[in-house]
């Protein structure tokens, strides 16, 4: 799943950030500023339809530093309200991706379908967080953040629904899809909204939480669709049914709280508003929007082409698939381990998923010492000083997997298992914040391509991964399927090592991180 992919918006790369930062003019007695074109011909268009005069002169409309309607500027109790507001999006869309699968044993009754067919299900659930935020990264910057949480809040929901009554096997594999594909909005503009209120210096707290909302949720699904699934009267329509009911309390919440917080958008209207009140239209605001097919070019082909040519953005592309992947036939394999193993129920199956709560929990603590670490050596490692608690948390991941591999036997204690499943979770946590926040320090401007391009390898690999989770775990058995993972993960451990200490080197024979730092001298 994608919890980050599009946390600065792809049109700021092409606007440069217009919305805060357009023209520094500031009037004393005036909330908006405002500031004549010293071009007296220069034309603009009539909304209404009208044609305007040469003569006419553009009063340009700006935001002044300390405005309040700058979402920048908002109280910091209504930032934080935005933002835990925000981050149930997140928590709604990760405990849908995971509580899935524990409804297998009665939907492949009920449907009369495979295991496989039921594992496309949760498959194709991450496929919409890849594709879809492409898209709507673009949008948001032509209606706003606002309806978009809105509009796809609403879909979410109705793919509920979708699932719970479908006949057939087919239509809860397309309702995955799209129901992935409106809960994306949740896992991936949250991280512009927080971006949207909170200054960089403020801005690590937000996003810890962010993150910790994304992966700890994976944890939540599954402790309460295994007990629905034991009842059988209830079963795996009721898992869908119980997740609308609480899912269906975040539309009015959003309604009433969540605030557009897009500073280009909010101009807009203040502008608007300014023209109905004075019934002036010289009022305009100084924004400059390219097209929308343009921007969701860009949006589709930046990310791709970052992947495919940044080598920072393909090893770490490379390295958060492949642990997203691994966590996701995790989620497709643990029933089957737990069961097979030492004889739990669905429900005792559910309950073991609070080790990828209790995972990531560590790994927020981790991040805070991470976070001192950054600030004690970032003036002599830059950016690189983010990548500290990774190159620790590399270990943990074969460490969790080899455990996890090594354990996965009837006469060991299945608390073994439960302790290698909490190292993974806790090793992931610290890997995906690190990697985050060092591709939004080293890529400036093409951030968010940079992080959409990641995001766009680890949900396809978190899509793939599942397919062959069965058949491998057939072939090789749990130990060596696991003892693959393992070694898989061993290999990849030099990756935050190599760029802790040529980072700066492999940084600037990159064409983009290179336009990055000539951007911000």
């Amino acid at each position: 799943m994608d919890h980050h992919s599009s946390d600065l918006p792809h049109a700021d790369e092409e606007m440069g950030m217009a919305g805060n930062e357009l023209n520094k003019v500031e009037l004393p007695d005036t909330t908006t500023s405002l500031v004549k074109s010293s071009d007296s011909a220069e034309k603009f268009s009539d909304p209404k339809g009208g044609e305007p005069s040469d003569k006419d002169d553009v009063i340009w409309v700006d935001f002044e530093p300390n405005d309040p309607r700058n979402p920048i500027n908002f109280p910091r109790r209504e930032k934080w309200l935005l933002t835990i507001v925000a981050c149930l999006a997140t928590v709604l869309a990760s405990t849908a991706a995971s509580a899935y699968n524990l409804g297998f044993e009665s939907m492949i009754r009920d449907l009369n379908c495979t295991q496989f067919q039921a594992t496309i299900g949760l498959s194709v659930y991450p496929l919409g967080f890849a594709v879809v935020p492409m898209f709507t990264a673009s949008l948001s910057e032509e209606v706003g953040r606002r309806p978009l949480y809105l509009w796809t809040a609403l879909g979410y929901e109705l793919a509920f629904v979708m699932i719970a009554l479908a006949p057939n096997i087919q239509t809860v594999i397309v309702g995955r899809f799209l129901q992935g594909a409106f809960a994306s909005t949740g896992a991936t503009m949250v991280g512009g909204t927080i971006a949207d209120v909170w200054p960089v210096a403020e801005r690590g707290l937000p996003m810890s939480i962010f993150a910790l909302a994304a992966t700890f949720s994976l944890g939540l699904g599954p402790i309460i669709g295994g007990w629905i699934e034991m009842n059988p009267s209830l079963g795996w329509k009721w898992i869908n049914w119980v997740q609308m009911t609480w899912s269906g309390a975040f539309i009015p919440a959003a309604y009433f709280v969540l605030k557009e917080t897009r500073s280009t958008i909010v101009l807009e209207k203040i502008v608007k508003q300014m023209r109905k009140k004075t019934r002036d239209q010289r009022y305009r605001a100084r924004v400059e929007k390219p097209e929308l097919l343009k921007l969701m070019w860009i949006s589709c082909t930046r990310p791709t082409r970052l992947v495919l040519t940044e080598p920072v953005v393909t090893s770490f592309s490379l390295w958060i698939g492949f642990l997203w992947g691994v966590l996701f036939c995790l989620l497709e394999s643990i029933s089957g381990v737990f069961k097979t193993l030492h004889n739990f129920n669905v429900g005792q199956t559910g309950t073991v998923f609070v080790t990828m709560c209790i995972g990531p929990l560590l790994g927020f603590a981790t991040n805070l010492y991470q976070e001192k670490l950054y600030k004690k050596y970032y003036p002599t490692r830059n950016a690189e000083a983010r990548l500290i608690a990774s190159c620790y948390a590399a270990f943990l991941l074969p460490i969790g997997m080899f455990i996890y591999a090594w354990c996965s036997f009837p006469k060991v204690h299945w608390i073994s298992l439960c302790i290698a499943i909490t190292i993974y979770m806790w090793g992931t946590f610290v890997v995906y914040l690190c990697i985050f926040s060092y591709l939004a320090d080293c890529y400036g401007p093409y951030a968010s391509s940079a992080l959409a391009g990641q995001s766009l390898a680890r949900n396809i690999l978190a899509t793939v991964f599942p397919l062959f989770t069965q058949q491998m775990y057939q072939k090789l058995t749990y130990k060596w399927a696991n003892t693959l993972f393992g070694f898989l993960a061993l290999i990849m451990v030099p990756i935050p090592f190599v760029l802790f200490y040529y980072g700066p080197k492999i940084r600037m024979m990159s064409k983009f991180s290179r336009m990055a730092v000539e951007s911000q001298k």
